[in-house]
Parts: C-alpha cells; structure tokens; sequence
C-alpha cells in the first residue's frame, strides 16, 4: 500500500518518543506510526520497546504479528 504522507528524518522519529514531545510514534517497515492514543505504549514504553524508534527488527521478539499495526493512523515515512 503506497501512503502519501509526509517523510521524517530517525532523528524526528527518536523526538516522538512519549518525552520530549507529546505524539508518541514508531517505525516499522519504513511506516511511522501514531501509537499515542494505545494504552499499551503509555509514557512511550511498550514492555521491553520505547517508542521513536523503528521496531522493524525487533518484532521478530514480539508475540504478536505485524498486523497489530493496521489499527494504528500511519502518519509518515522514514527516511
């Protein structure tokens, strides 16, 4: 699926990390997306995960598949 959204630096990304700024976001498979309103990633922490980074490569961990992220708003790429 192609999304026309705007693209954002890891640097930009690592800002949305539940601290430094109010939106919460993570990267997975060159898709940001916004987790702010997910209970389970409060204060930017997600089990063993901190948001504002790309959880491309650590999903392998997770006990959930990929599809978790289709209830979340993609609001970027990363760069």
């Amino acid at each position: 699926m192609e999304h026309d959204c705007p693209t954002y630096t890891k640097s930009q990304l690592a800002l949305r990390n539940g601290q430094d700024k109010p939106e919460i976001w993570v990267s997975y498979k060159g898709l940001i997306y916004d987790v702010s309103l997910s209970r389970l990633w409060r204060n930017g922490k997600h089990y063993e995960h901190w948001a504002g980074q790309d959880l491309t490569d650590e999903l392998a961990d997770a006990p959930h598949a990929d599809h978790v992220f289709a209830k979340f708003t993609v609001i970027g790429k990363l760069a």
